[in-house]
């Protein structure tokens, strides 16, 4: 469910938000460096690598970009595409 979500990202805030889907069924150990134990798990990481914040289970686009809002972070809306 969260990989829409992810790719509509991806596509809409390219330069402004780095947005990396990593699918641990398919590369089950890619989560251990990130200590992820449920599915789905978002990371938020800052410009200097620096964990922010951390979200277990489904989070809309709408949540997700709130919470970057709230951690100081404004992506400034759709980046202006139609």
């Amino acid at each position: 469910m969260m990989a829409p979500v992810l790719a509509e990202l991806r596509e809409h805030y390219q330069g402004r938000l780095d947005v990396v889907f990593i699918d641990v069924w398919e590369n089950p150990n890619a989560a251990e460096p990130y200590s992820v134990e449920t599915i789905p798990t978002q990371i938020f990481f800052d410009a200097e690598g620096k964990e922010r914040y951390r979200h277990v289970g489904f989070f809309s686009k709408e949540e997700i970009l709130s919470k970057w809002k709230e951690l100081g972070i404004d992506l400034g809306g759709e980046s202006g595409k139609s």
